[in-house]
């Protein structure tokens, strides 16, 4: 047998070999879970604004720069 093939037969079994994990989690880490994934999503998305906010900045100042010019244009015409 190819290592492949035993690395992906493995896989499979461990896959379908699965039983319900009668777990209990406490309001102590049930909290401090909603905690954690609540700033991780919280920390992209200002990361995302964070990187997208001076491109848009930049391009509305040129925009705006570029309408006053357009007036100061016509202005003298």
């Amino acid at each position: 047998m190819s290592v492949c093939r035993i690395i992906s037969l493995s896989i499979i079994f461990t896959l379908l070999n699965f039983s319900p994990a009668f777990a209990y989690i406490g309001p102590g880490l049930g909290l401090g879970a909603i905690g954690i994934m609540l700033g991780v999503i919280g920390t992209l998305i200002i990361a995302i604004f964070a990187i997208l906010y001076y491109p848009i900045k930049k391009l509305i100042k040129k925009i705006k720069s570029k309408k006053k010019t357009d007036q100061n244009l016509d202005s003298k015409n």
